[in-house]
């Protein structure tokens, strides 16, 4: 699918699961930097909270309120072909995130979630890679805490070494913060799940 034939969306980004505890952080920081011209909407379960947070939002009467749920699969494929791009906070994503994967790979729409569950990643790349490449889908995991300080490190790290002298670079990360529900229940999950999660790595390998 190319790109251009997703312009005539209704959104440009949906963010779905903006009433959580990391969907809301996201939502305030879109509304307070997104570039003039951005559709953008807010999508979970509950339309009465999610119009709660838009009327707390710097310009919110702009901001789109879509209502889906994981357990209902048609909400979840009209929220996919609402948007080129769809952002997730919903999770253990596990439990909660194939059928949005399934559906933007389907649809041709982006993809990007907070995930920092393997298994997760492993069964997603299994699963829906294949379609994602014929709809032209871009799925992204990991984009989000699990991923961005680290990176940022390294490339900062980077941009202060000489070139052309060979080094070794060891990490160290340091962290204060709480755990959200989410991230609770992800941590749950792969303590639990060591033999699915090895099994899932052994299948995205071959």
């Amino acid at each position: 699918m190319s790109r251009q034939s997703r312009t005539d969306r209704p959104y440009d980004i949906v963010l779905f699961g903006a009433t959580s505890f990391a969907g809301t952080l996201t939502a305030e920081y879109l509304a307070g930097h997104a570039p003039e011209g951005l559709r953008w909407a807010i999508a979970g379960r509950s339309a009465e909270k999610l119009e709660r947070l838009r009327d707390r939002l710097p310009g919110g009467a702009e901001v789109g309120v879509l209502r889906a749920d994981v357990s209902d699969p048609a909400s979840v494929r009209t929220l996919a072909e609402s948007a080129r791009v769809v952002a997730t906070t919903v999770g253990p994503y596990l439990t909660y995130g194939e059928e949005l994967v399934a559906a933007c790979a389907d649809a041709g729409t982006d993809y990007l979630d907070l995930s920092g569950e393997p298994e997760f990643v492993d069964l997603m790349y299994v699963r829906h890679d294949a379609r994602a490449r014929e709809t032209g889908a871009r799925l992204v995991h990991a984009a989000g805490f699990d991923s961005i300080p680290h990176d940022l490190g390294v490339y900062f790290t980077v941009q202060q070494l000489p070139e052309g002298v060979p080094l070794t670079v060891d990490g160290f990360v340091t962290a204060d913060a709480a755990f959200s529900g989410g991230t609770f229940g992800s941590a749950l999950n792969q303590f639990a799940r060591q033999r699915e999660m090895a099994a899932a790595a052994r299948d995205r390998r071959r």
